[in-house]
Order: structure tokens, then C-alpha cells, then sequence
């Protein structure tokens, strides 16, 4: 089974059974025994056609005389990843485009006719790319759904089309450095000379970029745990928060546990970080990325963020709240969640206003709470801090440091954004609780 074979069984995987591209991905490139090539490859023209499909079917719907919404499935993603490779994979020749998606089509469509169909459309195509005049509307150019561009182009006006176009890249793969288990030098030599290109992040220290990964987890260094994948502003997120040696740490929405592991080697794995999900088979994720990475200060729990636990009222120094959100941060890592329906969204705030005022309960008098999300949605971000901050007098926002030039730590809240950070987008609030602080060295 080739790459583009598994490549369209992921987006029909995506379109009928709501599966990630990336985790779906990762099983069938296993499963098809797909060599790092291949593998690479395939991830790219699944997340290409995400990441344009918009434009994709802007330029096919001019070409093909039946609409694009009456074709079969099987037929539409095959002309959307022949288009894609035809406009932007130089690499990839565009008989050998074409030709593929014909075969597939014979394979796969019901109506007899649709390989002729692929073929004369994917042809025209490739004769008229040089000629194809971009669309003028920024949603389509960057196949963003309307709703999206309005609410980026509300919260950053002339920006707007540097985040879209920030979103359509491909980032390198960001790791954090275990120092628990070794220093950033050596691991670079010993991923470098396992084929890996990687370098140290420009502005956050102990923090690598990697490309050429192929299976990350088949490498020696990640098994022997001296390192784990998280962004750069997920850790951003942990480092205003200040974990210390020997405090009590919980991170009440932890999996798959990033936050949790950097808090425990900011920490030198000395103290206790309480570590939640709702979900049974993410505590064992949690379990085995500890397990793996050395740090026994770290103790995975069920439990809900919205349920209280009367035990540990007043008994965190520090509490995560890394709280569920619409994810609009990681499009350039998760293509498809630009796709997402928008109106189950307007709930979010609230879940997110019930799980801080629970969470917030566990924070000792004088300690630290740090509210979190990966989304760039202002009402899921200011607009539930400012909501808690309203009710809960005994709270204040607090001033932090970062590494690198982001706007707004000196008071107290911080949005990273891809086109001017380089980062995934997030928000973090550093909030302290009224009360006697707790020292730590």
C-alpha cells in the first residue's frame, strides 16, 4: 500500500468517522509499512489538503461540471490530493499525480465513469496552474471558514493574514529537554547522530527543534525518557507559573501530561505534582510518560475538574488549570479543527468558568493559580478570567517574566501567537490568591 493510498484512507477516515489525521495516521503508516519516505509523504498530503482544501475546491469547482458536493466522497478526495500535489509539491510530477488518483478512482467509485472524470479535471489543472489567479477573499486563499477569519481580523485587524498564512505552515517538531536525565548538548549530538536534524530553540532554553524525526518513539533517546514533545508556549505556560522544589502542585486537566512533566523537572523532581484527567485510559498515558521520562513526583488521579474534592481544599501551593477548549491555537498542527462547528463552541466559556471556580478552591492562601488554553478566542481567554475575577475578590492577577517579547506578562495575562512567536497559539493568566505566600528555594 502506497502513500497515497493510505493518505486518502486518513481524510475519509477524517470525513466519515470524525477520526484525528494524526493519530490515525501514525497507526496506518505502522500498519501499510511505510518507510520514513513514505511516511513523511503521506502525513504531508494529508495535512496539505486539510490545511488548503478550501482553495482546493475553489480551483476544482471551476474545472469540474458536476458540483462538488454531488461527487462521491472517495472521488472528492482524490481529486483534493491531486490538486494539492499538482499545485504544491514541486517534487511530485503531475502525470504521476494524475495517474494515481485514476487508478484509485477505478478502484473506488461506483460510477464507472469517475476515473475519466479525475483524469480530464486533474489534467486541465495541471495545463492551467500557471495561469489560476488566487482568490481575493482571505477565508478562501487560506481555507479558513469565515466565522474564523472575522473573529482573528476582530482581534487583530492588518494581522489577520499573517495568522492565517502562519497557520498553513508546517512547524518543526518542538521538544523539551528532561534534565532530570541529562543535558541539551549531548542530547543533540545523540539525536544528530540518529539522523535527526535538530536545533536549539532560538529563545527558550533547554528546548530543541527536530525534523527528520521519522518515528520519534523508536528512537533510543526518547526511550530512555530524556526527552518529551510539547510547544515552546506550553512550557511558556509552566514557567510563569514558577513550579518550586518541594511544593504541591496539581494539574487539574493534565493529559497527555506536557505541563505535568515540566512542572516536575522545573521542580528536580522533588515535591508532588497531582496529575488529573477524566478518562481511565489517559491515566495510563499519564502513567507511562511519567514512568518513562524518571519522575516519580508525579501521581496520575482520576478526577473531574468540575467535581469538587473536599480533601484538597486550600492544599495546593500551585494549580494548573489547562482547561478544554476549541483547540483554534494548534491549526497548524491539527488542520482539520479549523473545520469544527462553531456553535457547540459557545458553550465553552462556561465549562471553562465552572472548572476554574472548582480548581480554584484547591489553591492554598498566598499560592498560585495558572489558567490556561490553546485557543485564541478572547471570550474563552480574558473573558473567563475577567468572569472569575469578578466573583472571586480573594484573587488577583500577577505579574510574570518570559523568555522572548510577549506583550501583557507585566499584567499578569499573555496570548502567544504563531505569526509573531513562532509558537502554537495559547493563552496563560497568572493568578495569586490572597493570603500569606509560601517560600520556596
Amino acid at each position: 500500500m502506497g502513500a497515497r493510498t493510505v493518505a486518502l484512507q486518513a481524510l475519509l477516515a477524517g470525513e466519515k468517522q470524525g477520526a484525528w489525521p494524526d493519530g490515525f495516521l501514525k497507526k496506518a503508516i505502522r500498519s501499510a509499512g511505510l518507510d520514513s519516505r513514505d511516511g513523511a509523504l503521506c502525513t504531508r498530503l494529508v495535512f496539505g489538503v486539510l490545511q488548503n482544501r478550501r482553495l482546493l475546491d475553489f480551483y476544482l469547482a471551476g474545472l469540474s461540471k458536476t458540483p462538488l458536493e454531488k461527487l462521491e466522497l472517495p472521488v472528492l478526495e482524490l481529486l483534493r490530493l491531486g490538486a494539492y500535489q499538482i499545485l504544491f509539491l514541486d517534487r511530485v510530477p503531475d502525470h504521476a499525480a494524475v495517474n494515481e488518483a485514476v487508478g484509485e478512482a477505478r478502484k473506488r467509485a461506483r460510477n464507472p465513469r469517475a476515473a475519466g472524470m479525475v483524469n480530464g479535471i486533474l489534467r486541465s489543472l495541471s495545463r492551467q496552474k500557471e495561469e489560476l489567479v488566487p482568490p481575493e477573499d482571505l477565508g478562501v486563499g487560506y481555507s479558513h471558514p469565515d466565522w474564523l477569519v472575522e473573529a482573528f481580523r476582530a482581534r487583530l485587524g492588518e494581522e489577520t493574514e499573517a495568522l492565517l498564512a502562519a497557520n498553513n505552515t508546517q512547524p518543526a517538531t518542538c521538544a523539551q529537554v528532561n534534565t532530570c536525565k541529562g543535558d541539551t548538548l549531548s542530547l543533540i549530538d545523540d539525536l544528530r547522530g540518529a539522523g535527526v536534524t535538530a536545533e536549539p530553540h532560538p529563545w527558550l532554553s533547554d528546548c530543541l527543534l527536530l525534523e527528520d524525526t521519522g518515528d520519534l518513539e523508536r528512537l533510543d533517546a526518547f526511550q530512555e525518557g530524556r526527552f518529551y514533545i510539547q510547544d515552546a508556549a506550553a512550557r511558556l505556560a509552566v514557567w510563569a507559573a514558577d513550579p518550586r522544589p518541594g511544593m504541591e502542585v496539581l494539574d487539574a486537566c493534565a493529559a497527555p501530561g506536557g505541563k505535568s512533566f515540566t512542572a516536575a523537572i522545573a521542580m528536580g523532581n522533588r515535591g508532588r505534582v497531582v496529575s488529573c484527567d477524566i478518562h481511565p485510559h489517559k491515566i495510563a498515558l499519564l502513567q507511562t510518560g511519567a514512568a518513562r521520562l524518571g519522575l516519580d513526583c508525579v501521581v496520575p488521579q482520576l478526577q473531574d475538574g468540575k467535581s469538587c474534592k473536599e480533601e484538597w481544599l486550600d492544599s495546593f501551593d500551585l494549580v494548573l488549570a489547562d482547561v478544554p477548549c476549541s483547540g483554534l491555537g494548534i491549526i497548524r498542527k491539527k488542520p482539520d479543527i479549523r473545520y469544527k462547528d462553531p456553535k457547540p463552541l459557545a458553550r465553552l466559556p462556561e465549562i471553562q468558568g465552572e472548572i476554574l471556580a472548582n480548581v480554584a478552591r484547591y489553591v492554598k492562601p498566598g499560592g498560585v493559580l495558572l489558567y490556561a488554553t490553546c485557543t485564541l478566542l478572547r471570550e474563552e481567554n480574558e473573558g473567563v478570567v475577567e468572569d472569575f475575577l469578578a466573583k472571586r475578590k480573594d484573587f488577583t492577577l500577577e505579574p510574570f517574566s518570559l523568555p522572548g517579547r510577549f506583550a501583557g506578562a507585566e499584567e499578569g495575562m499573555v496570548t502567544c501567537w504563531p505569526h509573531r512567536h513562532g509558537t502554537d497559539g495559547f493563552f496563560m493568566a497568572r493568578l495569586r490568591r490572597k493570603g500569606k505566600e509560601k517560600r520556596y528555594d
